[in-house]
């Protein structure tokens, strides 16, 4: 049970990363940036949305134990 939830976990945060990534490369397209500018926002807010949520589960974790 608990791998599924995992698993599940990981699964929704991952797309959760990549609908803000793909939103902030259209905003970025949208206020006239050229490609390789809306995929390095992109990226950075792909990066920044997993860090978050590994820093959310590492305090859980040590909160929890």
């Amino acid at each position: 049970m608990t791998v599924a939830v995992v698993l599940l976990t990981t699964a929704l945060v991952t797309v959760v990363a990549l609908l803000a990534a793909a939103g902030a490369g259209k905003l970025a397209r949208m206020d006239n940036a050229s490609y390789p500018t809306a995929l390095t926002r992109a990226a950075t807010t792909f990066v920044a949305v997993i860090t978050l949520a590994a820093v959310v589960a590492g305090t859980l974790v040590a909160l929890l134990t």
